[in-house]
């Protein structure tokens, strides 16, 4: 499991405290620093059903920077991709990616779907 995080965020606190809580081994990674790859990013918006939206941090004020929030809605998937890997702080967080799941923003129910063994 890998977790982009930001060490100052609330819900990057509740979610890592969560995790190992339950045992599950994780690697923590600086969302600022370095971002999620094209391969993850993709794996993301698979799991938001193609809804690119979903992949901002719409409270950030960086989301919030006219130049940034008008020109989203006319950009390619590639695109925001690309805008996202330069820009780390547009990225919802905690962004947690791993076997087969991926999983964004700290919903103690959702992620304890997640978990749940496939039956």
């Amino acid at each position: 499991m890998k977790v982009y995080q930001y060490k100052k965020c609330e819900s990057c606190k509740k979610a890592i405290r969560w995790l190992s809580e339950k045992g599950i081994e994780h690697e923590l990674l600086p969302i600022r620093e370095k971002t999620p790859s094209k391969k993850e990013f993709l794996e993301m918006i698979k799991s938001h059903d193609g809804q690119l939206k979903k992949l901002f941090n719409t409270s950030s004020k960086d989301y919030r920077d006219p130049d940034v929030k008008e020109r989203i809605p006319n950009l390619s998937q590639e695109q925001i991709i690309s805008l996202l890997q330069e820009r780390g702080n547009l990225i919802k967080r905690p962004f947690l990616v791993g076997d087969q799941i991926a999983l964004q923003g700290f919903k103690p129910d959702l992620w304890e779907a997640a978990f749940q063994p496939k039956k």
